[in-house]
């Protein structure tokens, strides 16, 4: 499995960046249309708005980045200076995930491993798409490996 931050994990932020300017653009037309500096105002904080979600999904889709394989997690974070870490798959203890109510409507989540991995001991990995079943698929594999190894998960 291959991963990012997903786009539906904002759904929200544009929801309510479309019912502010909305409610905005009704106040400007009852308090008078015909006076620039409403528009002006109106004009300002839909951009503003729109814009930070803009640029706040830009970042959280180029600076994520997740690689699941038969033996390691591997994720990848940073625009500028990209830092990669890897946890064994044998190391990770705990696999869960939480959904937001508008996160289940859309289908995305949190999920949040706790291994005894050194640098990452927790590690959470939000707006993540189809978020059960990817969880689902790094215990199994997690099983898996601790199977193969011949640990048995109880006593760890």
């Amino acid at each position: 499995w291959q991963g990012g931050f997903s786009s539906k994990a904002m759904f929200g932020n544009w929801l309510l960046a479309g019912v502010v300017t909305i409610v905005l653009l009704i106040a400007v037309l009852v308090l008078g249309a015909a006076n620039p500096v409403f528009w002006g105002v109106w004009a300002v904080v839909s951009v503003l708005l729109w814009g930070g979600f803009a640029c706040q999904l830009a970042y959280r889709k180029l600076t994520v980045k997740y690689q699941l394989t038969t033996q390691r997690f591997v994720h990848e974070t940073g625009l500028l200076k990209r830092i990669t870490d890897r946890i064994e798959v044998i190391d990770i203890d705990d696999v869960s995930v939480e959904q937001r109510l508008i996160e289940r409507t859309v289908g995305v989540g949190t999920i949040k491993l706790v291994s005894s991995d050194r640098s990452h001991p927790v590690l959470m990995m939000r707006g993540i798409e189809k978020v059960k079943e990817v969880a689902a698929t790094i215990d199994d594999l997690r099983r898996k490996e601790r199977r193969r190894r011949g640990l048995h998960i109880e006593s760890i």
